[in-house]
């Protein structure tokens, strides 16, 4: 059951992360760290990373789910 849980948040914060992304997508903001100026398509990566380890996260939460044992 603790594993189930730990998936189940694990995916909640990579789609919140996924979805952080694509606001920044569509409404065009500007990331600076320090002098540098972060590209937008950093972004689209960090989009398409981030929504694959929810989605994967998810269905590893469910139950009954294949899991390793090693």
């Amino acid at each position: 059951m603790g594993k189930q849980i730990y998936c189940l948040v694990s995916g909640l914060i990579f789609a919140l992360v996924a979805l952080l992304h694509l606001l920044r997508l569509f409404n065009g903001w500007a990331v600076q760290i320090g002098p540098f100026s972060v590209p937008t398509a950093l972004s689209v990566f960090g989009l398409v990373f981030s929504a694959l380890l929810s989605l994967w996260a998810f269905r590893t939460s469910k139950p009954g789910a294949a899991t390793s044992t090693t």
